[in-house]
């Protein structure tokens, strides 16, 4: 893979894994990922970060309906709740169709240089 873009792969899974909204598994599976840069286990690595990116990218639609459910207000609370809902709909807006969370959208940039990153 040419540094470039391995460069900016290592970025987004960092960013990944500094974002307050990604889970556990997706955080161990990050840093399992850049344990194994430059050893025989990157591809592998590379795979099962692939796997729980696709597992844990949420659509727009997704994010949008836990927004508006009881359990996000329990959690987030009611302010924080109402502001994301309101970036969710310019998100929409703008046509976008992937959840606006920063460990999302890193996410997402990964997943569409996936190719890349299986490469190895």
């Amino acid at each position: 893979m040419a540094k470039a873009e391995r460069d900016f792969i290592v970025e987004k899974v960092k960013e990944v894994m500094a974002a307050p909204s990604c889970c556990k598994e997706l955080k161990d599976a990050a840093q399992k990922y850049l344990d194994a840069l430059d050893t025989p286990d990157e591809k592998t690595a590379g795979k099962l970060l692939i796997a729980e990116l696709e597992e844990d990218v949420q659509s727009l639609d997704d994010t949008m309906e836990f927004l508006y459910s009881d359990a996000a207000k329990d959690i987030l609370g009611a302010e924080a709740v109402a502001s994301m809902v309101e970036t969710g709909k310019k998100v929409k807006a703008a046509g976008g169709k992937i959840c606006f969370c920063p460990a999302c959208t890193a996410g997402q940039a990964i997943l569409e240089k996936k190719e890349v990153l299986l490469q190895g």
